[in-house]
């Protein structure tokens, strides 16, 4: 099984293209590393175990989830996410994304 580069960052802020809403990466996976059980309730599209998921802190809510690339996009609001664990990853907001300690866009 061969893994792509993925196409979004940590801290970098997406949308949800089927569902709407908005939030920032917080990790990256170049491939499927969820349970089979999990994808099969959950990931009903089906989307490609190969490509790269996210983790993503959804604004305005207390949940992360857990997204295939294809259902990303970037987010172009530019608009800061509100998320109660947002400090837990992330210490600036900075040109449209957030970085992390030592670290800047």
């Amino acid at each position: 099984m061969s893994e792509q580069k993925a196409q979004f960052s940590v801290g970098q802020l997406v949308h949800h293209k089927k569902f709407g809403y908005r939030g920032v990466i917080v990790d990256v996976d170049p491939s499927y590393q969820g349970s089979e059980e999990w994808y099969r309730v959950m990931a009903k599209s089906r989307p490609p175990k190969e490509k790269p998921w996210y983790h993503v802190l959804v604004h305005d809510a207390t949940h992360r989830t857990y997204v295939a690339e294809r259902h990303l996009e970037p987010d172009a609001s530019g608009e800061q996410i509100s998320h109660p664990e947002l400090g837990e990853f992330f210490d600036t907001f900075c040109n449209g994304g957030y970085t992390t300690r030592g670290r800047r866009n």
